[in-house]
């Protein structure tokens, strides 16, 4: 296991460059997984813990700093995202998932938000299928009533 690489988050929405994180800037702790797992799962430190400072990152812009810690405030303490991966046996792959999930959970958070939507009114021909729905649901239970005796 060699040292930790930088970690790129691919481009996107809002990154178009995509962005590279110095690994200085990344801390990783290790643990034992919880679950099953046999005779090893006692003597393997498996479980990856991946922190990020985003408040004192250096590959964030002012403004997708702002977007981030915004778009993030639930998940983080204080200003540290920290995404867990456990679901590999092997450290090494865990640490790839911790990678991939910290660097999705970026760029999503980094997208500008969707455009408005404009209210439109409903279209003569939707008011019109609706009306005909609601005429052909009401004679289908009409028909499941009990016939009237009269």
């Amino acid at each position: 296991m060699g040292r930790m690489a930088d970690l790129r988050v691919p481009p996107g929405p809002g990154v178009p460059q995509g962005l590279l994180i110095p690994a200085s800037e990344l801390t990783e702790r290790f643990a034992r997984s919880g679950g099953p797992g046999g005779q090893g799962v006692n003597t393997t430190d498996s479980r990856v813990q991946l922190s990020l400072d985003l408040g004192g990152t250096s590959a964030l812009t002012e403004e997708q700093r702002e977007r981030a810690l915004t778009r993030l405030g639930a998940r983080l303490v204080g200003t540290v995202l920290t995404v867990d991966a456990s679901e590999h046996r092997s450290q090494q792959r865990n640490r790839r998932a911790a990678r991939e999930r910290i660097a999705d959970l970026l760029r999503d958070a980094l997208a500008p938000p969707p455009p408005r939507r404009r209210p439109t009114r409903p279209t003569r021909g939707s008011r019109r299928r609706r009306r005909a729905a609601k005429e052909h649901r009401s004679r289908l239970k009409a028909q499941r009533r009990r016939p009237r005796g009269d």
